[in-house]
């Protein structure tokens, strides 16, 4: 495949990237420069944004973050880091397989250790016609729901008929939704998310001091209160409320034609006999129909069966991609083994536990 040739500026400039924005119809708001400054406000990440320019005067923009107060040899790279959505090129019009050629071309010319991108998965054929020999593919699989023809159709030709029952079921359930902008249900959310938790906990007997520690770090309330005041109306938040009791909660974030079902959190007790969950979903999905969306995006599903069929349930289809690694040394080989040693060393608490109380 030729390689182009690029002018980079990293960086990016702030107009140059919102404007290309503006053309770019399969843009997400994790390709947003305010998320992007989300992440380096609350992760430990800089600015390492990146815009390209082809002799033919394309732009193209990499969002991208680096580790802050690291050397360049030892520091990584990531477009975006693990828990922060996807990154790939923002591009006006359908991106080129050469482009991304180029791109990865760069991004494997630097002293970085190590460098990574997911991309998004609309554009997952593109970026894996480019992909440089070298690189390290991690197979992913997300959901995506087709908005095309609004709600009422949506609703007639993609939920299954099954999941149509039991939003009716949840209709009648004596639930009470609410939807707010304003972030000030972030922190019921929360005490839903720490429920969650707490009944992970008990269900693998494990320490719920040290469960809420883990899910704490890996999710703070800060996280959920920034995006929510640097989206504002952009991050919808819902919640199913049952005899005032939270019984579900769903953060959705809307840019463009694109709706993110980016987080969801519920009590199990209060939620499961009255479908809450799928309440939400249908809530959430007429609520990006209505704001013009295309897509409704439900995120991956770390190979769980019984949410991979809850997504498919509502219509949306599998979109598999990969993420790619560019590195120096094999830190994703290193990381992949310490993974599965913390979750061999984790199964072996849970089956402790579950001979103590045996």
């Amino acid at each position: 495949m030729r390689t182009k040739t690029l002018q980079v500026t990293s960086p990016a400039p702030r107009e140059v990237w919102q404007e290309v924005l503006k053309s770019d119809a399969k843009a997400l708001v994790s390709q947003t420069p305010v998320w992007l400054d989300c992440i380096c406000a609350l992760s430990g990440y800089e600015d390492a944004s990146r815009l390209y320019e082809t002799p033919e005067g394309r732009q193209l923009i990499l969002p991208m973050v680096s580790r802050r107060h690291l050397p360049e040899a030892l520091t990584t790279e990531a477009s975006l880091p693990h828990g922060w959505g996807v990154g790939g090129l923002v591009v006006a019009g359908a991106l080129q397989a050469e482009e991304a050629a180029a791109v990865f071309a760069d991004l494997a010319g630097r002293a970085v250790l190590r460098t990574s991108v997911r991309p998004n998965p609309l554009v997952a054929e593109t970026w894996a016609a480019a992909r440089p020999p070298g690189a390290i593919t991690v197979p992913r699989l997300v959901h995506v729901l087709d908005l095309e023809g609004g709600f009422e159709r949506v609703w007639a030709k993609r939920f299954g008929s099954a999941t149509r029952t039991k939003v009716r079921k949840a209709e009648h359930a004596g639930l009470v939704a609410e939807c707010d902008t304003s972030g000030k249900l972030v922190p019921v959310f929360y005490d839903l998310y720490l429920r969650w938790l707490d009944r992970r906990a008990r269900e693998r007997h494990m320490s719920l001091s040290l469960a809420r520690w883990l899910g704490r770090r890996r999710e703070p309330l800060r996280k959920f209160q920034f995006v929510a005041q640097a989206l504002g109306e952009a991050c919808h938040i819902w919640v199913a409320w049952r005899d005032r009791q939270p019984a579900a909660a769903t953060i959705l974030l809307i840019y463009g034609a694109h709706a993110i079902f980016w987080r969801n959190a519920s009590d199990k007790e209060l939620a499961g006999p009255t479908r809450a969950n799928d309440l939400l979903q249908r809530l959430a999905i007429e609520d990006a129909c209505c704001a013009g969306c295309r897509y409704y995006h439900m995120g991956e599903s770390g190979g769980l069966a019984s949410l991979m069929h809850f997504k498919s349930r509502f219509g949306a289809k599998a979109y598999p991609y990969a993420e790619y690694y560019l590195e120096r040394l094999p830190i994703t080989g290193v990381a992949e083994q310490l993974y599965g040693l913390a979750r061999r060393i984790e199964n072996q608490i849970v089956h402790l536990g579950e001979k103590a109380t045996a």
